[in-house]
């Protein structure tokens, strides 16, 4: 196990590896010019060559990259014109907000973490509870309704959905303030209410797909000699169906959850942009339009990060619930 854990951990060291190099020389390929957005509209050409300078962007992108790089670990010093001394993990100055990148995420990454973790909590419970019942129940009107919920759910874009939430619970209804963000710290109520259409907009989408793959996996399951001989030996319905035909039919459902939510946590500027919440999606997209070299760098490795531990916490998952995984 130690070694299957190693090889997953070096596996996400260069995958991260990888993405801050493909990030880094991608800036350089867009057209804008961070320092003209930085600039007021008098500035020379003078001025505009002297805070190139300051920022370092005349330097080799190798020592841009390297530097950058440094200051995650051990801070660095960015010089009078942005804030001075980075501590670590210093993820460099904001040429548009002209604050601390770290201060920014900081105020965003909750705001993300907020919205999918309770959606994904939802979605799981929602899905794969429906996908289940919906298999011990094959034919019956339950489960020609769940395959009716799936399909329903897996033909809807969340953009349609979150929109229609908005109009009937928003502003026709009244029944729920505009969304927005509240830390639970401050005001859990007012942070559930201001986030619970996201929440109800993700896990129906989620978990109708949740709801197929767990009723594909337990139908399959339920066919299998060990249940059946399970059966024969007359242990009770909940022992037969809870301990030997769930935790078979549960590996999938949990390795497509673990990417799923690493993939929604990096990724959620649609749901972000649906309901006006400022979280880590809208703050890159905001930084690539600017230009803003530090904000995307640290944006997307965040999100990296969430998509590559995901990756290492399901194989770890995957590995528990199958020995067989640690072999290959």
């Amino acid at each position: 196990m130690a070694r299957f854990l190693i090889k997953r951990i070096f596996s996400a060291v260069l995958t991260l590896f990888a993405v801050s190099v493909l990030t880094f020389l991608m800036f350089f390929a867009l057209p804008r010019d961070p320092v003209s957005g930085m600039c007021p509209k008098n500035c020379n050409p003078e001025r505009l060559e002297r805070v190139r300078q300051e920022l370092g962007l005349r330097d080799p992108l190798i020592t841009q990259y390297a530097g950058y790089m440094k200051g995650i670990f051990t801070g660095r010093d960015l010089g009078s014109a942005q804030g001075g001394r980075c501590d670590a993990p210093c993820l460099g100055w904001s040429y548009v907000n002209n604050e601390a990148v770290l201060d920014t995420i900081t105020r965003v990454l909750p705001v993300t973490l907020s919205i999918v973790i309770p959606a994904a909590i939802l979605w799981l419970l929602l899905g794969v509870g429906l996908g289940m019942v919906s298999a011990l129940r094959r034919g019956t009107w339950l489960d020609r309704a769940a395959i009716g919920f799936s399909l329903t759910g897996a033909s809807l874009q969340l953009y349609f959905v979150g929109a229609v939430l908005l109009m009937v619970f928003v502003y026709n209804l009244r029944l729920l303030p505009v969304p927005s963000y509240t830390s639970i710290f401050d005001d859990p109520v007012k942070w559930a209410s201001g986030l619970v259409l996201a929440w109800v907009a993700l896990a129906f989408l989620f978990s109708a797909i949740y709801a197929r793959l767990s009723r594909a996996q337990m139908l399959e399951t339920l066919s299998e000699d060990f249940v059946r001989t399970a059966r024969a030996k007359g242990l009770a319905k909940p022992k037969v169906y809870g301990r030997h035909a769930l935790r078979a039919a549960i590996t999938p459902v949990v390795t497509i959850a673990g990417l799923d939510v690493g993939a929604a946590l990096g990724g959620t500027v649609i749901t972000e942009t649906t309901f006006g919440i400022q979280g880590l999606g809208r703050t890159a997209v905001e930084a690539v339009r600017a230009g803003d070299l530090p904000t995307i760098m640290a944006t997307v490795l965040i999100s990296a990060v969430f998509v590559v531990l995901a990756n290492v916490l399901v194989d770890l998952l995957y590995a528990a619930i199958d020995p067989r995984v640690r072999l290959g």
